[in-house]
């Protein structure tokens, strides 16, 4: 089976095609960020019709790479929710209209989904059930993971997602969009111990996430202490090592709390080499194994999809002719891969 992939949820326009056998044959990503850099964040109505004029583009140059035509696609995915409506639209209308004229069938494809499944793309591949951490700019999610479509959400982000707290975090250093990278870049040169965040919502009950106050915490700390270069990357590191901490925590007792040994990690937060770094000591400390996909598929991306969309028509399942785009969409709501429609 042959799978074109669409990704379009957010600020990237990814397209891949993937081959059950022979694995991942083409990967084309378009990132806005020079779009949206001016704004300082994205601009939803610029991101819709930046994926209006690039995705057919980008799809007839991953059928070119993998040496492809219309006629050696075997299925259509792509990401229906969640993400930006209008942004989710255009792959939606797009990827639902070419499995209509090529008559192949399509499946909508859940952005979560995709991303816990990007590790699945790598030749050292997590065997289920796992225990998945989704970090990036929208979620932050602990998922058990028995089998595809099969998702227990233990604990999710009360308020900003941490992604969305590092961007934010950044942007209050007067850093430029994308701020995490930046942010991450900076902590490098930050003096340990200069300053301690908080680590929220660690001294209490349960699995979800806060941290919207740890990014109250920064900018009053920004105001109080100076803003020189030296005082920024203390700040920077501090913040950074709370995030993580925070998210080692947690992971620490869901593991505990399921007995699992195996964790996959990914979203956009699964790049940051200090938070691998911290995780890869846990998982040895319980004798388990940690996950990621590599770095250009922690980001958005089709090859996520087009695996993710695979196993769904593999086990029969496929997008009506209806056209739908789910800003929310909960994750539990996806049917297993056992099920049949």
């Amino acid at each position: 089976m042959r799978i074109l992939g669409i990704e379009t949820s957010c600020d990237e326009t990814g397209i891949a095609i993937y081959d059950e056998q022979l694995g991942l044959l083409s990967h084309q990503l378009y990132s806005q960020v020079e779009l949206h850099a001016d704004y300082g964040g994205v601009v939803p109505e610029l991101a819709s019709r930046d994926h209006v004029r690039k995705t057919i583009p980008l799809i007839k140059e991953a059928l070119a790479a993998a040496h492809c035509t219309k006629d050696d696609i075997d299925g259509i995915a792509f990401t229906a929710g969640p993400g930006l409506v209008g942004a989710l639209l255009v792959g939606s209308c797009i990827g639902r209209s070419l499995a209509f004229a090529w008559n192949k069938p399509a499946i909508a494809v859940h952005h979560m989904e995709g991303h816990l499944l990007a590790p699945m793309l790598e030749e050292n591949r997590p065997e289920f059930p796992f225990l998945a951490l989704l970090v990036s700019g929208g979620h932050t999610l602990l998922v058990e993971v028995d089998d595809i479509g099969e998702y227990k959400v233990l604990g999710e982000s009360i308020d900003d997602a941490a992604g969305e707290a590092f961007d934010k975090t950044a942007k209050l250093l007067g850093l430029d969009y994308p701020g995490g990278p930046r942010l991450a870049k900076l902590a490098e040169n930050g003096v340990a111990g200069r300053f301690v965040f908080p680590r929220p919502m660690t001294t209490k009950p349960g699995l979800d996430f806060s941290f919207s106050g740890l990014k109250t915490f920064a900018a009053n700390t920004i105001r109080s202490e100076g803003n020189d270069a030296q005082t920024q990357a203390d700040i920077a590191l501090a913040f950074q090592d709370a995030v993580i901490d925070t998210v080692a925590i947690k992971c620490k007792r869901a593991l505990k709390q399921t007995g699992l040994k195996r964790l996959v990690v990914a979203g956009g937060v699964s790049a940051n080499q200090s938070l691998r770094a911290q995780l890869a000591i846990l998982m040895q400390s319980l004798g388990g194994q940690v996950f990621y996909p590599r770095n250009e598929f922690c980001t958005d991306n089709g090859a996520m999809i087009a695996y993710a969309g695979m196993q769904r028509l593999k086990a029969g399942h496929f997008q009506d002719l209806a056209i739908e785009a789910k800003p929310r969409w909960p994750l539990e709501q996806l049917l297993s891969v056992k099920d049949s429609l």
